[in-house]
């Protein structure tokens, strides 16, 4: 089972803005959902966003509220406000300082120093894989130019070999199931979403990986991930016209991009 170290009495008043798709902002409704922190689940109509952009921090989406105020800061200046959240009242942007928050927040960051260290780390290397293979997933959704079954062989494959080789490392040494310490931390689930993004489309995804397939399904199988429920939670599923699943995780990603 998946043990949450969660703080409590949190009379903070959250705001999530996001499209109506998993993507970069599923990871921080998944801690929401874990730490049973209430919050409100803000889906933006594409049709609405160039009039919502120009009061965006970096004219882009996710944005998380935090009692209503904002801060518009860099990657870097966020991540150190965040570590000590002396941010209450703020608007903070950008989806990995959000998530890097909300994970202090509520308890999903490691639980000692050296254990955060690692986890931002991971995610750190994670975030490099995604720039890295950006050209891939941009062709597969239909919006860049490249050839997709080119760009999966010479580049998606070789760097999930490499990701998925990292990750295998760290769940070896690891004998709670977990990428670091001895509960799930937002490491975990940044992996954990990637891998159901792309195991609708290729089946092989996991092959050769046992490891990860299961540290997958230890994360998937969570009854605050799994449900359809919360109502903010399932609207992923919802909305997308043809998903059959009773899991959000595996909503094809092929439904994020109808009717959004």
């Amino acid at each position: 089972s998946i043990n949450c170290h969660v703080l409590r009495n949190d009379r903070s008043k959250y705001k999530l803005i996001y499209f109506n798709a998993r993507a970069i902002a599923e990871v921080a409704r998944q801690i929401f959902a874990l730490a049973g922190q209430p919050y409100e689940d803000v889906r933006v109509n594409p049709k609405e966003w160039p009039k919502l952009k120009k009061g965006m921090p970096f004219e882009q989406l996710p944005v998380l509220e935090v009692d209503g105020k904002r801060i518009a800061q860099s990657y870097t200046i966020c991540r150190f406000l965040a570590r000590r959240f002396e941010v209450d009242g703020k608007r903070i942007a950008q989806s990995y300082t959000i998530c890097r928050f909300l994970a202090r927040r509520f308890g999903f960051a490691g639980h000692t120093p050296f254990e955060e260290a690692v986890v931002d780390s991971i995610v750190d290397q994670f975030r490099d894989y995604l720039f890295e293979t950006r050209p891939f997933l941009v062709s597969l959704i239909g919006v860049g130019d490249g050839d997709v079954d080119t760009l999966k062989k010479k580049l998606f494959l070789p760097e999930r070999a490499k990701l998925f080789g990292y990750m295998k490392k760290f769940l070896n040494h690891s004998s709670s199931g977990f990428l670091v310490g001895d509960s799930l931390t937002w490491a975990d689930l940044c992996l954990a979403e990637h891998v159901a993004t792309y195991c609708d489309m290729f089946p092989e995804m996991l092959e050769g990986y046992p490891e990860v397939r299961k540290a997958f399904c230890k994360i998937a199988s969570s009854k605050d991930i799994a449900r359809t429920g919360p109502e903010s939670i399932s609207a992923c599923i919802c909305d997308h016209e043809g998903c059959i699943t009773n899991n959000y995780l595996t909503c094809p990603i092929s439904l994020w991009f109808q009717n959004s």
